[in-house]
């Protein structure tokens, strides 16, 4: 070790638990090295006493050291006087995190992932009538096995027949990561959900979810499925052979009824064990834990080919969907469900676990079969987010909505607006050359935003580019225009956009859209009812999908669009005294969907609807 100096004294430690965490070790840690044999970390970093005498939270030398350890547990495991540096290594980390001193970069994508599972998009609740047990398959799971999520749910209903389900994150990443606050705030308001609507026993397919469950969610009967489908009688499969080297999980090292369960259940499919020098007890990380791989790497490798190198070149089983993608970049690997399933083509490695991005796409896929089938007394999808730890996205935020507003004000003040004059701006985006489309399309795309008229701005496209491109052009950019407003008022700026859009007419269109979905999209888009720009904002306010959004804007603009471009595009011919086809077919698309508001308004009154 180097620390700056070795301190004896008593750290300035801000948790009361690192504190004790730290005299336990201290005094106990007889420093005779069995932990730091089958540990890189404890090899590089020194015994835990050691690390515990020297710790000192405001030296920047310990500011990464937690989080190079994974949490494992092995040295709990190993320590023959039962210490657990691990539970110390994860105050440390969440010391690191009061002091703001924890947020780092190398942690983002997996605080992203987690927060992605965790929101509206990708978490589903389906409750039937009478149902007190769900199924909580995990992230990883669905992620990478969709259909083979599906098949196991389906395979439990048959035990279990008003079994729920749940896609949700159980956030252990921050949990882990030291996060402690947003951990208890997301888990403890799922907790709360479960609980009023009569939840007791939780089904895992995660051993991670199984550990959170279990030492968080104590309210529940919370169990592996491994124990539940090794009770019941299986589906008739095909007899299989062959040799499999069990990987259990590090956070199952301590589960036995678990790790006898999936033996039982690859003996019974006639498969012969072969026990690595590191299982149950006395397991092996696979790598992957606690976000080790994110900031130490080489640590993580290191773990991953030891226990490759423990196969001794049979296949490897793992019940954990992280644990089975780490290896599965080093050895022929199978998921456990996926032998249960269809052992066959997992044993000739046709089944294999998908990767990110397709991971995020899987789990729409199971979240959408699931809307479709299940038939469920009660659904959610998860709108709750806590507001501690959130100051640098809302720093992130306002900075967005500053920025956005001086742009305004600049572009009106400074004589920028007098461009939107055509003449004035047709001469601007010429004189860019071959970049013109693009000049032509970025100006396009932000004047939405900054309520800028796109009349002028589409007449000019029509005169520089023609019917063809300028309508191609003008319809790309016009939607990517309409969808960078609607994701500012969704994510960026819903209180004030909110705030602005209180008449009658505004929460009429919501409620229209919670009824008819992208139809009213379309409806909008054909007929001008609203203010454009406003409108984009006003959409980012409903519960519409970003991707129906998306694509009615960008049908139901294109007559629009194709008529006033191919208007404009006869203007130079007009001026110099010519009537040209192209004039008349414009002329003719313009006042036809000119007149779409009175038709429609004609058309309602004639179905006897108010106007």
């Amino acid at each position: 070790m180097t620390p700056s100096s070795n301190r004896q004294k008593q750290p300035k430690v801000s948790r009361p638990n690192l504190l004790e965490q730290l005299q336990q070790i201290s005094t106990n840690c007889s420093q005779c090295g069995i932990c730091v044999k089958d540990c890189a970390f404890l090899t590089r970093y020194g015994n835990p006493k050691r690390i515990a005498d020297n710790y000192d939270p405001e030296d920047k030398y310990f500011l990464n050291l937690p989080f190079e350890c994974s949490l494992c547990d092995l040295c709990t495991a190993v320590c023959p006087h039962t210490i657990n540096p691990s539970k110390m290594f994860l105050e440390m980390r969440r010391e690191a995190f009061e002091r703001g001193e924890a947020q780092l970069p190398q942690h983002r994508g997996l605080r992203r992932y987690e927060k992605t599972g965790t929101s509206k998009q990708f978490t589903w609740y389906a409750f039937p009538e009478n149902c007190d047990t769900i199924f909580f398959p995990g992230c990883a799971l669905t992620g990478s096995r969709p259909q083979i999520t599906l098949q196991t749910y389906a395979l439990l209903q048959k035990t279990i027949p008003n079994l729920g389900i749940v896609l949700d994150c159980c956030t252990k990443p921050s949990h882990d990561l030291g996060d402690s606050d947003h951990f208890n705030a997301m888990f403890g308001e799922m907790k709360e959900y479960l609980q009023e609507h009569g939840i007791e026993t939780i089904l895992t397919a995660c051993p991670n979810c199984l550990e959170v469950f279990t030492e968080y969610g104590e309210e529940f009967n919370s169990r592996s499925i491994y124990d539940l489908l090794n009770e019941t009688p299986l589906p008739e499969t095909t007899k299989v052979s062959g040799t499999v080297s069990i990987h259990d999980p590090c956070v199952s090292r301590y589960r036995t009824e678990t790790q006898d369960s999936v033996r039982q259940l690859l003996t019974g499919m006639g498969l012969k064990i072969e026990e690595p020098a590191h299982s149950k007890q006395d397991t092996l990380c696979c790598g992957a834990g606690a976000g080790v791989g994110c900031l130490a790497p080489e640590k993580a490798e290191a773990w991953t080919q030891q226990r490759v190198n423990e196969a001794d070149g049979h296949r490897i089983v793992s019940y954990c969907a992280s644990c089975t993608h780490t290896f599965g970049a080093h050895a022929s690997t199978s998921h456990l469900l996926d032998l249960i399933i269809d052992p066959e083509k997992a044993l000739l490695n046709k089944v294999s676990g998908a990767k990110a991005p397709l991971t995020y796409l899987n789990r729409l896929r199971v979240k959408k079969n699931l809307q479709r089938n299940v038939a469920a007394a009660v659904t959610r999808e998860r709108t709750f987010s806590p507001d501690t730890g959130h100051r640098a996205t809302i720093i992130k935020k306002l900075g967005f909505l500053t920025l956005l507003t001086c742009a305004f004000f600049i572009a009106r003040s400074s004589g920028v607006i007098d461009y939107l004059e055509p003449g004035k701006l047709q001469t601007l985006i010429q004189s860019y050359g071959a970049l013109a489309p693009i000049v032509y399309m970025l100006i396009y795309t932000i004047a939405p935003s900054l309520f800028l008229p796109g009349l002028p701005i589409g007449i000019v496209g029509g005169i520089l580019f023609g019917p063809l491109w300028g309508v191609i052009y003008t319809i790309i950019s016009a939607t990517m225009g309409a969808c960078l407003a609607f994701l500012i008022s969704r994510y960026l700026a819903r209180d004030l956009i909110e705030r602005r859009l209180k008449g009658s007419h505004w929460q009429q269109l919501e409620q229209q859209v919670e009824k008819n979905g992208w139809k009213m999209v379309a409806l909008t888009r054909l007929v001008p009812l609203f203010p454009f720009n406003l409108l984009n904002y006003a959409f980012g306010l409903t519960g519409i999908k970003l991707s129906h959004y998306a694509l009615a804007t960008f049908i139901f603009m294109l007559p629009g669009c194709i008529a006033f471009i191919t208007f404009s595009s006869s203007l130079p011919e007009l001026m110099q005294g010519h009537i040209s086809p192209t004039f008349m077919v414009g002329l003719a698309l313009v006042i036809g969907v000119s007149l779409s508001p009175v038709i429609y308004k004609w058309f309602k009154k004639f179905r006897g609807q108010p106007t």
